[in-house]
Parts: structure tokens; sequence; C-alpha cells
């Protein structure tokens, strides 16, 4: 993609480019924080429903499934109906979703609900990342993407601890009610304040065409290198998660399960990482910074090793950072290298990183069953140096490196 230098395109220190960038921290924070709002209630569900923990986490991972696949469909939909239009509806229908779930009678209506809110809660993250690669000036591209991601990790964090805060103070119900009321305030603003499109060219909705542009991506060796890329960090990331706090209730550490949960708290780091990168990709150029990200992953895994909970707690920060950090180059790269239909490669994009948040966690837990935190360790360090051959060969296959500075 030729660098967008032009009065039309919305350039950093500018007006626009602060309401679009706060406007899509909006639209992350809602998303995530809405996405996420089940973890912390899974002891809660299993108890108030009467249904067993691997039922209860299906009000999750349901809802991750669902964004997955409809990402794929919400993409190719924007490419037609536009980019604005389709995210605002989907988050003011998320948002309204999570107020009605808190009066589900049943469990089984609060999964179906949570099924139509996880594909809602798709019509978001690959839009803007098309949005952002479209109308934002080409030198100031890196910073408005990590400010974006910088939201998701603020949302996902908000998330999980207002409503464990809520659920202890009054009930799960009223954090619920008391999230969505929040996001649809939150949903006015980004109506409002997201500049309209001005580079949007609408495409005819099309079976066939859609069908051999998802194709050609696939035939792109940059772009396929890039959806790998978000499946192996994503597929690492929530296996170290996961299977921390398991670790950590272990002797000689002991530690609660609310002491855990404010571990979360290093997710903060992701939203300078996040934003710091971009501003670094943009001098320096992307493949650089998508390396040194997964190289810092690779040094926070290991120091997680020693016994000393100061250094595995010092290994969680650096491996968040480099995560939020690479994510971030990751996703700006795919807006800037394709062509042609960027929402539907974004969409590739985000599919292969919640596919490999699914995969990569639950093969996670084969590895700690038969050998522990070092087999977890081990099994993300394979994930981490296959993410790094594939920088490498990013690096290789690109025909204009400097398409990505």
């Amino acid at each position: 993609m030729n660098d967008n230098i032009h009065k039309d395109y919305i350039q950093q220190g500018t007006p626009a480019f602060k309401k679009a960038n706060f406007a899509l921290f909006a639209a992350g924070f809602i998303t995530f924080a809405n996405l996420y709002l089940t973890q912390p209630l899974l002891p809660i569900f299993t108890k108030e429903f009467n249904v067993t923990p691997t039922m209860a986490s299906l009000s999750l991972s349901l809802t991750t499934l669902s964004l997955a696949f409809g990402l794929l469909i919400f993409g190719s939909l924007s490419e037609a109906w536009g980019r604005k239009n389709i995210m605002s509806s989907c988050i003011v229908i998320a948002s309204i979703l999570t107020i009605i779930v808190a009066f589900s009678p049943s469990f089984q209506l609060l999964l179906l609900l949570r099924i139509v809110q996880g594909f809602a809660f798709a019509g978001i993250p690959s839009i803007a990342m098309a949005y952002l690669g479209e109308e934002i000036e080409g030198r100031s591209l890196g910073v408005a993407m990590g400010l974006y991601i910088s939201g998701n990790s603020i949302g996902g964090l908000a998330g999980r601890v207002l409503m464990g805060t809520m659920t202890d103070l009054v009930s799960w119900k009223a954090g619920m009610i008391f999230l969505g009321g929040i996001s649809l305030i939150a949903c006015l603003y980004f109506i409002w304040a997201l500049p309209p499109s001005k580079h949007f060219e609408s495409q005819p909705l099309a079976l066939k065409p859609l069908f051999k542009s998802l194709v050609s991506h696939l035939k792109d060796s940059v772009l396929v290198s890039l959806f790998l890329i978000a499946f192996f960090l994503m597929g690492s990331f929530v296996t170290i998660f996961n299977y921390l706090g398991f670790k950590l209730t272990e002797p000689p550490y002991n530690l609660s399960m609310t002491i855990i949960g404010w571990i979360f708290l290093v997710y903060l780091v992701g939203t300078f990482s996040s934003t710091w990168f971009g501003i670094l990709a943009d001098k320096y150029g992307r493949p650089l910074l998508l390396m040194i990200g997964a190289v810092l992953m690779l040094l926070g895994v290991l120091l997680t090793l020693p016994i000393p909970i100061f250094y595995k707690l010092v290994g969680i920060v650096i491996f968040t950072f480099g995560f939020f950090g690479a994510h971030s180059v990751a996703s700006g790269l795919v807006s800037r290298h394709a062509t042609h239909d960027i929402a539907q490669a974004s969409s590739l994009y985000l599919f292969a990183y919640y596919l490999g948040s699914s995969i990569g966690g639950a093969t996670g837990g084969v590895f700690w069953t038969h050998s522990g935190w070092h087999g977890v360790v081990s099994f993300t360090i394979i994930l981490l140096l296959i993410s790094t051959f594939l920088v490498i060969r990013v690096k290789k296959l690109s025909k204009n490196p400097q398409n990505m500075i």
C-alpha cells in the first residue's frame, strides 16, 4: 500500500486524528470489556445455574468462537456496506445484549445470547483495522493502530476487574447492567466522534468475488505469514496466562485466587507497549519491531522458569509487553500490505488470532498435565520460535520493504 500523504487523509496532530482515535479506543474498550466479562463469573455460574465448570466456561468459549467466524463475514460485508455503519450497529447491539444477558432465566438462554453477542462483537475489530488503514495517513498509522490495540487491552482488563468487584459488592447481574450502561454511553460517543469514511470504495456484495478475494489473500505469502504469526503469538499468550494461576496456587507460592487475579494488571503494560511499538514502527520499520516483540516474549517466558516469584512476575511483565507490542505491529502490517479488501484481510488475521487462542490454550493443557510448568514453557517457546521464523520470512518475502516502514 502506498503511503497516504494527502490532505484528505487523517494526520497525527489534527482534531480529526484525536476524534478518530478516541472513538476507536472506545469501540475497542466496549468490545473486549463485554467479551471477557464472564471469565471471573465461571465459579458463580456453576453454583447459580447448577452446571459443571466445563459448561460454565462455554459462556466465554462459545462467544469467542462465534466472534472468530463472524469476523470472516463482517469483514466481507463491510466492503459492500461501509465501515462506520456496521461498527456503530454492532457495538450498540452488543452493549444492549450485555444488559439482556443479566436477566437470563436459564443458562441455556444465557449461552444463546452470548453466541449472538459474539457475532455482534465481530463487526468491530477487523473493520476498525480496515478503517485505520484507509483513513489514516501512512506515517501516522502506527500510532493510531497502537492506540486502538491499547483500548482492547484496557477493555479486557476492565471487564474482568469491574465484574469481579461488582459481583462482590452487589451481584453479577448488577455488574452486567452497569457495564452495559457504560458501554451504551460510549457507543453514543463513538457514533458522534468517528469521522465518516472518505476513502472507502463500495464493492458489490457478490459471493463469487468475495470468495475470489478471500483466496487471493490466502495466496499472498506475506499475509499468510502474518496470519500464522497471529495464531502462534496468541496461542503462546493464552497458554501462559491459562496455566500461570495453576502454578501459583501450588507450593511454594500457595497464592490465593484473589492475588492471582490482580496479576492481570500486567495487561496495563500492553496499553503502553502497543502504542510505543507503533511509534517506533513508523520510525524504524515494522519487521524490526515485530522481531523485537517476539524476542521479548521469549525472554519473558524463560524468566518464569526460576523458582523465586520475583523472576516469574518480571518475566510475565516482559512477556506481556512484547506480546501487545508485536500484535499492534502485526495488525498494522496487514492493513498496510493488503492491496484490496482490507477489512477481509484484517478479518483473516483476527480469525487466526482467536483460533490460536482456542487451540493454543487447549493444547497447552496437555503439556501442563504431563510436564507441569516446564512443559507449558517448552510448548510456548516452540510457538515463539515458529513466530520468529515467520517474521524473518515476512521481511524476506516483502517485495518493497519501504511499504512497511
